[in-house]
């Protein structure tokens, strides 16, 4: 697989939205890899934001799509990997400025919260923009150089069983 794949994860809240983002994708000819939930039964959130996330720390993955309810799950367990600067994002600015200020390599969206279209909008524009580099090169410095102090190199991984509930 390649790495510039985007891993993408949701929950049962993040279902529905998760079918628009993967045809909008498909239609943009950009690679993905759904390891998301595919129904809108109940499944906890954080073992598919493990997938993602994990996949991004190991380097495994350039970038990453986590979507649940809210946003707010997912980007709380994202944010725990060592390397991973996942943001939650309700506005297309947003999107842009997490990509332009702080490399943000995991989009976090609420399947709940945030229309399709804005979605769509927010994704687009998280997709385009490039780092800006230059001073915030100095707060990303500073965010590893604190990951280096806090973060083992343990990774939590969910296993099959856990993904089905058994």
């Amino acid at each position: 697989m390649n790495k510039e794949t985007i891993w993408i994860g949701n929950d049962h809240g993040g279902f529905e939205l998760k079918q628009h983002i993967l045809k909008y994708l498909e239609e943009k000819g950009i690679p993905y890899k759904d390891v998301g939930s595919n129904s809108t039964e109940i499944v906890r959130y954080p073992y598919y934001a493990s997938l993602v996330a994990g996949a991004v720390s190991r380097g495994e993955a350039s970038r990453g799509i986590l979507i649940c309810s809210t946003g707010i799950g997912m980007s709380i367990i994202a944010n725990r990997y060592k390397g991973v600067r996942a943001s939650l994002c309700t506005s297309t600015y947003m999107g842009k400025m997490t990509r332009a200020h702080n490399d943000s390599n995991i989009l976090c969206l609420g399947g709940k919260i945030t229309g399709v279209f804005e979605a769509l909008d927010i994704l687009e524009a998280w997709l385009t923009t490039g780092y800006e580099g230059g001073r915030h090169d100095i707060s990303l410095g500073l965010i590893r150089e604190a990951e280096e102090v806090m973060c083992s190199d343990d990774l939590w991984i969910a296993d099959e069983n856990q993904l089905n509930g058994k």
